[in-house]
């Protein structure tokens, strides 16, 4: 049986795309993912991270990294809630890595419900197939190993496009969330000089439209 594990880095900051993290493996062979030691991203360093991704990828049976750009989210905002845009991405790697059994971090305060939304938005799309079981749980990445997996896949990615957009526009623009003061200063500096943000800003965050307004 295949199982797939699903998480998103990003889906909070001010500056830089949200990355949904896909993998797939035999449900008998999720111990090796264990045995790597996979946890939680956030409580793992970047470098361990980077290690982690590596041999992720060699004992997945498949994995899918998608990336959603600050002009997307922008624009989907006019139109739904992010909680839809939430649903809508995880959907894209549940199309790319069909499974039978989907464990996700629930990106809605009802888990119960994001779960029941993704089943729906999959099902809507193949009303020929079975339905795969979906199991949607707050702290997933705790939980599950396939989903420690994804998360470490969605957020070494995500670091990779922030690192770029460093390199880029040759200025420390912090990690990227509203909390961050090199994050704000840059936001700051940027406006001021510039009089509007450039692609990299999530224009809707309220972090940007203080200084819009």
């Amino acid at each position: 049986m295949k199982i797939l594990g699903i998480d998103e880095a990003g889906k909070g900051p001010v500056i830089g795309p949200m990355c949904i993290g896909g993998v797939r493996i035999d449900e008998d062979r999720s111990n090796a993912l264990k045995n790597l030691g996979v946890a939680d991203s956030k409580k793992l360093s970047p470098k361990r991270r980077v290690q982690l991704a590596a041999q992720i990828k060699k004992y997945a049976d498949g994995w899918f990294v998608y990336e959603v750009s600050p002009n997307q989210i922008d624009e989907l905002r006019k139109l739904m809630s992010m909680n839809d845009i939430m649903v809508l991405a995880f959907g894209s790697v549940i199309e790319e890595l069909p499974s039978d059994k989907i464990y996700a971090d629930a990106a809605d305060v009802k888990e119960e419900r994001f779960g029941k939304r993704l089943l729906d938005n999959h099902m809507e799309k193949h009303p020929d197939i079975s339905a795969p079981e979906v199991i949607s749980k707050h702290g997933a990445d705790d939980l599950y190993p396939v989903v420690s997996a994804a998360s470490i896949l969605a957020k070494v990615r995500r670091d990779e496009l922030i690192e770029q957009i460093k390199v880029d526009l040759g200025v420390d623009i912090g990690s990227g969330y509203p909390s961050d003061p090199k994050t704000k200063k840059f936001l700051e500096e940027w406006y001021r000089e510039n009089g509007s943000f450039p692609d990299i800003v999530r224009h809707s965050w309220k972090t940007a439209q203080k200084f819009i307004q």
